[in-house]
Order: structure tokens, then sequence, then C-alpha cells
């Protein structure tokens, strides 16, 4: 753009090519389908902290670029991708047993609702781009406190704490988007808004996509709280020492990411 225009301004592009290649670039950087190969496997090589910060910090400056560059980006582009995101998103989580795969897959998927209604009702956008960041941080708090690495692991969750178990099941159903938790918020306000725009089909195939989202944090639901690890000790419960992380974040973020649905009507004042 600077060499066909000469300007070093991004907010207004002007050269076709170099708005195509912007969000290319963008996609890229957030984990979109098709350019999202690297996201799943660089959070399973990292550790769960990493892979925290991978998807919840990294996310916020393409974000922010996308936001302020909007005018310029293809809308149809933009849907484009938001909807094979958040299909492969969801199909590319029904298969694994890491959870850091599966949380790589979750945010693809998320990330592609955020794209699809983001050239539409930029204010939903930032709303669903908040809510996800702080479901986000909650569940790998939860991950991280229970030491959670492969789907085998959240079985025994339970030993350590019976009240952080029951937090990770809500969280799990909260991430899925099933009402009155707050992961509903979202996903019933772009839907919404998709159908008031005449895309009924993209809001299909957005809502199908969702249910193999759901799928595979049912799954996740279902080994945390409802199985027991195949073990044979005759303990209840681990040793309990004094936890390494403060739990402060992950109580405020577990909290919001339950009860915010009744708020609504205030977030989108």
């Amino acid at each position: 753009n600077a060499w066909q225009t000469g300007t070093w301004d991004i907010i207004n592009l002007t050269y076709e090519p170099a708005y195509i290649l912007l969000t290319l670039a963008l996609a890229m950087k957030l984990g979109l389908a098709p350019m999202h190969f690297w996201l799943p496997e660089v959070l399973q090589g990292s550790t769960l902290t990493t892979a925290l910060i991978i998807t919840t910090w990294q996310k916020l400056a393409p974000m922010s670029l996308i936001y302020m560059t909007l005018n310029n980006l293809s809308t149809t582009t933009l849907i484009l991708l938001g909807l094979l995101s958040s299909i492969i998103g969801g199909w590319g989580g029904l298969n694994q047993t890491q959870t850091r795969m599966i949380m790589a897959f979750s945010s693809i998927a998320h990330l592609g609702w955020m794209i699809t209604i983001s050239s539409i009702m930029p204010n939903i956008m930032v709303l669903n781009l908040t809510i996800y960041l702080i479901m986000t941080i909650a569940l790998f708090y939860s991950l991280i406190l229970s030491k959670s690495k492969t789907i085998q692991d959240t079985t025994a969750t339970w030993t350590l704490s019976p009240a952080l178990t029951a937090m990770m099941m809500t969280l799990l159903l909260s991430l899925g988007g099933l009402p009155p938790l707050t992961g509903f918020m979202p996903k019933w306000l772009i839907l919404e808004e998709l159908v008031a725009q005449n895309l009924t089909p993209a809001a299909t195939v957005m809502a199908m996509s969702a249910l193999l989202s759901l799928f595979f944090y049912l799954r996740l639901t279902y080994t945390t709280t409802l199985t027991l690890s195949p073990n044979t000790t005759q303990t209840k419960l681990k040793w309990r020492f004094k936890p390494n992380h403060t739990t402060l974040l992950m109580g405020a973020s577990s909290t919001i990411s339950i009860f915010l649905l009744p708020m609504t009507p205030l977030m989108l004042l």
C-alpha cells in the first residue's frame, strides 16, 4: 500500500491487494481456518500457562487491527473465514484426547464466530472477544490447578477438589454456549443479528457447527464429573498442599463466565 499510494496509513487502505494481504495475515495470526494449522500444534507443544497466553493475550493485537480496518476488509471474505473456522474448530476437536488440542480447536471455533459478526456489528465482536477471554482464562486456570493435560487426567479432578470439578463442568457448558450461562449470550446475539441481516443460511451453518463444539465440551464434562479414574487407590482425596497458584483470578473469571447472561441488556448499551 505504501508502494502504491505513498502513505503508511493502514486505516484507509485503497490498494486492493494490500487489504487482501492484511486479511490473510490477520487470519493467520489469529489462527482462523484455513490458516489455522500452526495453532493446535504450537499449543500441544507448550505448557498450559503458555497455551493460556497464546489463546488469550495473543488475540488482542490482531483483533484490534481488524476492528480498526473493518471499513476496508471484505465482508464476504470475513464471513466465509468465520464459517470455515467455526466448522473446522468443531470438527477438528471431535477426535482429540489432549486438553490443549481441544482448547486450540475451541479457540478456532470461537474466533470464527467473532470474525463472522465483525463486519456487521463490531460491538458484538468486542463483547464476544471479552467473554471468550474470560471463559478461556477461567478454564485454563482450572486445568493448570488440576494439572489436567489429557482427557484421562480430568477423571481424577474430583480427588483434588470437588468444588473445582463442579466449576469446570459449568465452565465447559458455558464455553459450549448453553443457556442460562454466560457463553450463550454472544452466540444468541450473533445468530439474531445474522438473521436480521438476511444471512439465515450462514446463521444455520454457525448453529450446526456449535453442536460439533458442544459435543467435545460435553465429552470433557462427562469425564470430569461423571466418571472415575481407572485406579485402585483406597484414599478418596489427594494430599492437600498449599496451592502454588493464586485462585483469585480463576474465582473471579469463573463467576463472570457463569452468571453474566442476565446482564445482556446492559452490555448492549
